[in-house]
């Protein structure tokens, strides 16, 4: 074969993807931090920076081909969850994950219930911080894994009954695969690392999944995920 032909018979190099991420935060440090993770673990991606909310509502605006947004609960203008919501109405085909020193259980949960399609808490690792970004980019749901593991909140579990835990009855109502299914999903794992782990396909753990909300009763991943996170599995795999 000539070295042209070897040229072109040659495959085309595949580059990285290249994202556009606002980081709204109040924060200078901290955007300066997340802005570091973003060049060294996703090299090329553009990076814009607010620290308020209308700020961050007028950039959606202009780049509404924005891959992620990186959102903080404390900034000006936010009003909690309020700033959210709003952001979520103005650019609905955005995702958007909140990045916030909170750690409270319900916190996470009202955020995603809200339209957040993450939560990462600033106390994070910087590896961690970067594996959850790219999940995130990937499609996936991330969520705070000590959280999750721990049902951690504010009043340190007084409210027990606020987590509002599944029912004996819901989780029996399901078979053992999508017992098993739920398990991984609640360690955080994403539906390829769940086939991967159960060696089954994707498409079998998509319909898992489906039936899983279904039977509990909830309307997405998420809540499915906070609800089992204190759940024995072991004692519902033994039957």
């Amino acid at each position: 074969m000539s070295i042209a032909n070897a040229a072109a018979s040659a495959p085309t190099p595949v580059s990285d993807p290249v994202y556009k991420i606002l980081i709204a935060d109040d924060h200078p440090l901290f955007r300066e931090a997340i802005t570091s993770v973003i060049e060294s673990g996703f090299a090329g991606s553009e990076v814009f920076e607010t620290a308020d909310l209308d700020s961050a509502l007028a950039i959606t605006q202009q780049n509404d081909d924005l891959d992620l947004i990186l959102l903080d609960l404390n900034m000006p203008g936010m009003h909690g969850l309020n700033g959210l919501i709003s952001l979520r109405n103005e650019a609905p085909t955005i995702p958007v994950v909140i990045v916030s020193a909170e750690e409270d259980k319900q916190v996470v949960l009202q955020a995603i219930t809200y339209g957040a399609i993450g939560f990462i808490t600033k106390s994070s690792a910087r590896s961690q911080m970067t594996e959850a970004i790219q999940q995130i980019l990937n499609g996936n749901v991330y969520l705070p894994p000590d959280i999750i593991r721990t049902g951690k909140d504010s009043t340190q579990r007084r409210h027990r009954n606020e987590d509002d835990p599944i029912s004996p009855e819901l989780l029996n109502s399901l078979t053992r695969r999508q017992l098993l299914v739920l398990e991984r999903m609640s360690k955080g794992e994403s539906n390829k690392q769940i086939a991967y782990h159960l060696s089954i396909a994707e498409t079998t753990v998509k319909a898992h999944v489906s039936a899983i909300l279904r039977k509990l009763n909830v309307h997405n991943r998420v809540q499915a995920i906070l609800s089992a996170s204190d759940v024995d599995f072991s004692q519902y795999l033994r039957r």
